[in-house]
């Protein structure tokens, strides 16, 4: 069992030899983005205090209103990714198109690339419940030193190096994988130090959780409406529980920690979905699958969807592998 007095920075170093190429760029990649993550949580957790609660007033790429705390969390994981010139490129579900750094020569010699949603469920945070980081990462295929391409956030999902999620709750935590196992480390808001917390994070097989939007449940296909029937009639002789925050990580770490499922389907007026495949489907379905769940969006593995587009929207379900076989048993 892992020591859990150990930080989330003595984690990185110990764990370098799990990253594949790396000659300790990866490392002080996830030391800039645990950075980034402690003064984002500091600023939520001043929100009732500070004028950063509400809407800005503009739209992000989506057509969605970004919230104060968006464009915060946005600026301060650019700038953080960026002054630290550790990445090639950065991919922002805020952004319209992707960022490309390059030094004063005009080149960039670093290897990774990371995608991220800056401020997940941001809405919510004006009624103080739980939103979320998440992050992907990439080594980049184009050719190093020249600018980066499309090509290099348009992988599949099989690709990626790390990815995790920050949640900011009644403590903030970062949960993290490289395809290693998923381990959770907590923030001590005295010390300003992350310390390992949920060492090896195994989804339990079977879960009593399904989480999903019912008031979209008219517009759902005809075997998710039947499963979430399943769940709610108990046809097994279980005890299922309807749990839907409507913050995704909040949804998925409860999930990942008491076993479910979280759906988010396509609808009829939304055939696929809400959820960007690039910033927030393929990390969650990396962490998922190495904590021993499984991901899909109805019809494939979602590590396995060729990406068309940056900002491209997928149905997801995840979770507790039994629970969505079972899914696939009514989708199919």
């Amino acid at each position: 069992m892992e020591n859990k007095n150990i930080t989330l920075g003595e984690f990185i170093i110990n764990k370098q030899s799990d990253f594949a190429y790396s000659s300790g760029e990866l490392s002080r990649l996830m030391n800039s983005i645990r950075l980034a993550a402690k003064v984002v949580s500091q600023k939520v957790n001043q929100a009732g205090l500070v004028d950063i609660m509400g809407v800005i007033g503009k739209e992000n790429i989506q057509g969605e209103q970004q919230q104060k705390l968006d464009v915060f969390a946005n600026d301060i994981f650019i700038q953080t990714l960026t002054n630290r010139e550790i990445v090639c490129g950065i991919g922002s579900e805020e952004n319209d198109d992707f960022i490309t750094i390059c030094g004063a020569d005009g080149k960039n010699n670093n290897k990774y690339v990371v995608l991220i949603d800056p401020l997940d469920g941001s809405s919510n945070i004006d009624v103080n419940v739980s939103v979320g980081t998440i992050f992907s990462i990439y080594r980049r295929i184009s050719e190093i030193g020249t600018p980066v391409t499309a090509e290099d956030f348009l992988q599949q999902g099989i690709h990626q190096v790390a990815a995790g999620y920050v949640i900011y709750g009644s403590s903030t935590m970062l949960v993290y994988t490289t395809g290693n196992g998923v381990n959770g480390f907590t923030l001590n808001p005295t010390m300003g130090t992350f310390f390992l917390s949920h060492p090896n994070i195994e989804i339990p097989a079977n879960g009593s959780i399904f989480s999903v939007n019912e008031g979209n449940l008219d517009q759902f296909d005809k075997g998710v409406k039947e499963y979430v029937a399943y769940c709610k009639n108990d046809m097994d002789k279980k005890s299922y529980s309807g749990r839907y925050i409507g913050s995704l990580v909040a949804d998925i770490h409860r999930n990942m920690l008491k076993g479910g499922i979280y759906m988010y389907p396509g609808t009829v007026l939304k055939p696929n979905g809400k959820l960007r495949l690039l910033y927030e489907c393929n990390p969650i379905a990396m962490i998922i699958e190495q904590a021993g769940g499984k991901a899909t969006d109805g019809k494939q593995r979602i590590l396995e969807i060729e990406p068309t587009e940056l900002h491209q929207r997928v149905p997801i379900f995840c979770g507790s592998k039994n629970m969505v076989d079972k899914l696939e048993h009514y989708l199919n």
